[in-house]
């Protein structure tokens, strides 16, 4: 039997909540106390186990509830008993079992290839395709509504040695975010700034305050308007020289052709919690790259079995160029669900080239965090 053969025979579910170190604001709502992630982990017969790591955020992609309930439910009757060579066929029919639930699917397509790379002893971004860089530069969002703890956080990245931060701006007044741009400007110099309003501007509003901020000649600024906005995303865009980023307003690839073709944004966050899957989430980024648009690796409310999953999507897409977000691991969970730490030095994720994802989960540390629990029967 070869290792493609190996049948699917586990199937564990884990519910967590996370506690986090402080309130984040966004454009579109708030994390504070905790974050929820659901877990999931494949057992071959061979005894070989992959995980996937589903985010889920209930104002961006949906609840964790949902997302549970379409792993337990929905996509664990189409997994066990498949084999493990049979990825493509599994996250064709996961999609047409359960609409939407981008997260749950993201988890899947993971847990499938960390499965995969450990019964072949590839890492997963070998599987992709072929590693295309060994280093990734990371970017830290600041959006703790106390500005004197974000300052506290970034002279630890400056110690660290982190070189890009991304200013979350529109959850409070448009005085609020020039006060910290002006602060960034003239107290941490050294940091390149990003903008990002996660659809917190009104309508009305939008062009000014957009226009405003871009006299800070920040890198980008990213999905001032709601997502379905794509007129106004467009006008914006024509408005500033600066370019204009898309989140919201692309999950997949059906919506970056749209963007595409009404002009909405110079570049977009790739995320494989909205996308669904590595194969989706390359196909945005090519796609965006066919036009000269670039691509970040953004990130939801993650632990590190997502942020792995992303270093690996980064590693092996080289149309996904401007850096990564994967921070929440090391500056924002009280403690990550990693045996090992996530690996950032310098300023930069590390790639792993260990099997699958590289790192394994801290099992005495999801249990810990556990509020629910599923197996296979």
């Amino acid at each position: 039997m070869s290792d493609a053969d190996q049948k699917i025979t586990g199937f564990d579910l884990w519910y967590l909540s996370l506690p986090v170190v402080s309130a984040r604001d966004h454009g579109i709502g708030r994390v504070d106390g905790a974050c929820e992630v659901v877990v999931l982990r494949l057992t071959s017969e061979g005894g070989e186990t992959g995980w996937g790591e589903a985010s889920p955020w209930v104002v961006f992609t949906g609840s964790p509830e949902a997302t549970y309930a379409a792993l337990d439910r929905y996509i664990r009757p189409l997994v066990l008993g498949r084999k493990v060579g049979d990825r493509e066929k599994i996250m064709l029919d996961a999609d047409r079992a359960v609409a939407h639930c981008t997260e749950a699917k993201a988890a899947l397509d993971t847990a499938l290839l960390d499965l995969a790379g450990h019964i072949s002893k590839q890492p997963i971004h070998q599987l992709l395709g072929g590693k295309c860089r060994d280093a990734i530069p990371l970017s830290v969002s600041l959006a703790n509504p106390d500005f004197a703890q974000d300052r506290a956080l970034l002279d630890r990245l400056r110690e660290d040695g982190v070189r890009i931060v991304k200013l979350k701006t529109g959850f409070r007044d448009h005085a609020f975010d020039v006060m910290r741009l002006e602060t960034l400007a003239q107290d941490y110099p050294e940091f390149a700034v990003r903008v990002d309003y996660n659809q917190g501007l009104d309508p009305e509003d939008a062009l000014a305050r957009v226009r405003d901020v871009a006299t800070f000649r920040p890198d980008f600024i990213e999905q001032p308007v709601r997502a379905p906005l794509y007129d106004l995303m467009a006008q914006i865009r024509e408005a500033i020289d600066v370019p204009l980023l898309a989140d919201e307003s692309v999950f997949g690839p059906e919506d970056m052709s749209r963007a595409l073709r009404e002009g909405i944004c110079d570049g977009v966050s790739i995320k494989l919690m909205k996308s669904g899957g590595f194969a989706r989430a390359q196909s945005v980024a090519t796609m965006a790259a066919s036009h000269g648009i670039g691509a970040y690796g953004g990130d939801m409310f993650e632990a590190g079995i997502a942020h792995l999953a992303g270093t690996h999507l980064i590693a092996a897409t080289q149309a996904i160029d401007l850096g990564c977000e994967f921070y929440q691991a090391r500056y924002y969970l009280a403690e990550d669900i990693l045996e090992t730490p996530f690996p950032c030095d310098g300023g930069h994720v590390q790639v792993p080239d260990a099997p699958g994802l590289g790192i394994r989960p801290d099992l005495d540390k999801l249990n810990h965090y556990c509020i629910s629990r599923g197996r296979a029967a």
